[in-house]
């Protein structure tokens, strides 16, 4: 789920009668079609779909609408563990008649159990939450241990494709992808500039107006690693920058990290100023 996504509900919203209305496009049982994906989930008449994609977190949909809208060959899972995204999720597929996406309530905790080895063929992680606290970390979606896991459901070659605002995950995933052993094929800190064609949900492009740049990463798994071991630092505050020139002229504060920001400002404007006063005597 796009993180700062809490679902505003309007007037009127029932979950339950939303979740029933649009159950057509919901998969409750998504483990009774582990390694029959592409083929259990075809139109009738229709050849096999060519790959199966997952949108892990797929918030309200608007990314994996867009992408399967491009892609009709392609099989499109969007999995979010929130029920009201499930709901949203659910009524933008529907809505949108196309036969090539299945919403999925789970998390990325139970791949192993949703795929067979090698059914998928990228997984796209857009806008996770970063849970940006050290006690928290075991919580990402974009770490060293869910890309392991990651390993076990993709084809050869398959890739894990990140975009995020926030620039400590974004720093902190570029530590996780050679521990994980994984090869890092693309990486940007300004996407939606070097790929202005790339789909985009309503959620991206209201950052966009906020002044957040898309970063993204794309890696696919290499040999996997002799010994693995978490090694990088795990609270996201040690990726922000900490001279005061660079935290003032952040545009944009992550995520969930706006009170760290203005914290670590204060601190470097205190020790600036203790500096000048020690020079001065």
């Amino acid at each position: 789920m796009p993180h700062a996504l809490h679902a505003r509900l309007p007037k009127n919203f029932v979950l339950e009668e939303r979740l029933e209305r649009y159950g057509s496009v919901i998969e409750l049982r998504p483990e009774s079609w582990r390694g029959r994906w592409a083929l259990g989930c075809v139109p009738l008449g229709s050849a096999p779909f060519r790959e199966v994609r997952l949108d892990l977190g797929c918030g309200k949909g608007g990314f994996v609408v867009e992408a399967a809208r491009r892609e009709g060959d392609v099989l499109f899972v969007a999995m979010d563990s929130e029920p009201i995204c499930v709901a949203y999720a659910a009524q933008r597929v529907f809505e949108s008649g196309l036969p090539n996406v299945v919403v999925v309530p789970g998390t990325g905790m139970r791949l192993r159990e949703f795929f067979s080895p090698g059914e998928l063929s990228v997984i796209h992680l857009n806008f996770p939450t970063p849970f940006p606290r050290k006690r928290d970390a075991g919580k990402r979606m974009a770490c060293m241990e869910r890309l392991m896991d990651f390993r076990e459901v993709l084809t050869p070659g398959g890739e894990v494709r990140m975009r995020t605002d926030s620039q400590p995950l974004f720093d902190f995933m570029l530590t996780q992808v050679p521990l994980a052993g994984y090869e890092l094929l693309w990486e940007s800190r300004d996407a939606r500039s070097e790929r202005p064609d790339d789909p985009a949900s309503e959620y991206e492009r209201r950052l966009g107006a906020q002044g957040a740049r898309v970063l993204a990463i794309t890696a696919t798994p290499g040999p996997v690693p002799e010994r693995v071991e978490q090694t990088a630092e795990l609270s996201l505050a040690a990726y922000l920058p900490h001279d005061l020139d660079e935290l003032e002229s952040l545009a944009y504060a992550p995520h969930g990290m706006e009170a760290t920001v203005v914290n670590l400002r204060n601190r470097a404007i205190r020790e600036r100023s203790q500096s000048a006063s020690t020079i001065g005597e």
